[in-house]
């Protein structure tokens, strides 16, 4: 299987030839993935190098002109370094772009922290307007990815990761999708999440909601998975900073009794490089961490 910053390059590369609005704009991450791309459209490939600052700006002055920018690199690089441009030069601005990012929470251990950008989302969250995508498997990226290039003006934000699951569901760009239902509460798995939250959950009675579109957040989604439960106790699994999207599932739930815990990617850094799988364990985002959160959160009425 491809990974989702491969299928990525194929896929853009693809959307270039269909259509003349595209362009992509690289600092010199995944430049090789587009090379045929920017020998057919070298006025619409532009790699800029090693200047992330510049990556966002020229991004901008495209949108400007009436193309539908691509901006890729590593999500600090993408999101944290440049943040000021990306508040400006389209928010202040007034024009859309899409926003496609690798890396993330800590998707490359060895990189070190200045490669690790858990607070990506909550950032964007300080801005207007923004879609974001956290799709779970290379043919969501894809899907979602297509939807983003052809969202009009929109500003589009889509995550990759080399964390995936075993196997792809079905993607609208839109709201939660429901995998199981249960009245012990409700559980939101995001993107590469949710195949631990799955094997987490087993035997529980507790509905788990796959979140590939995570703003808009699905409000109504969300109600009405917690309106068929005895009890509005909700556990949002994220790949990211914990409590993200806490402050949008209490305001859902703002005139109903409800509890909402949080779990994603602590605050502490993490300074021992190791693996991918062994920063899920430290985060408590593994299947066995995940059970006892979510058991401790919802005891008495998740058990089966």
């Amino acid at each position: 299987m491809d990974t989702m910053r491969e299928r990525f390059a194929s896929v853009t590369s693809r959307l270039l030839d269909e259509d003349p609005r595209l362009a992509v704009v690289l600092a010199d991450i995944g430049a090789d993935g587009f090379a045929g791309a920017a020998r057919r459209h070298p006025e619409r490939v532009v790699n800029v190098g090693i200047r992330e600052q510049l990556l966002i700006g020229v991004g901008g002055g495209l949108a400007l002109t009436g193309l539908r920018p691509i901006m890729h690199t590593f999500a600090s690089f993408l999101v944290e370094r440049p943040f000021e441009q990306v508040k400006l030069d389209f928010g202040h601005q007034g024009v859309g772009g899409v926003l496609v990012s690798a890396g993330g929470s800590y998707d490359w251990p060895s990189g070190g922290f200045t490669h690790m950008a858990p607070g990506d989302i909550g950032l964007l969250d300080t801005l207007d307007g923004w879609t974001v995508h956290v799709p779970g498997h290379p043919d969501e990226a894809e899907t979602l990815l297509r939807h983003a290039a052809a969202a009009g003006d929109d500003k589009v934000y889509v995550r990759l990761s080399v964390q995936v699951n075993a196997a792809p569901r079905p993607v609208d760009g839109a709201g939660f999708r429901t995998l199981r239902e249960g009245r012990g509460g409700v559980v939101i798995a995001v993107g590469p999440m949710l195949d631990n939250v799955l094997a987490a959950t087993e035997g529980l009675d507790v509905t788990v909601l796959y979140a590939t579109t995570v703003r808009p957040f699905d409000a109504a989604g969300l109600r009405a998975a917690t309106g068929a439960a005895d009890a509005a106790d909700v556990v949002i699994v994220e790949p990211y900073l914990a409590g993200t999207s806490t402050r949008f599932a209490n305001e859902a739930l703002e005139d109903r009794p409800h509890r909402v815990l949080g779990l994603g990617v602590g605050r502490q850094e993490l300074r021992r490089y190791g693996q991918l799988d062994e920063h899920l364990a430290a985060h408590g985002l593994d299947p066995r961490g995940l059970r006892e959160r979510i058991t401790g959160f919802v005891p008495a009425r998740a058990g089966r």
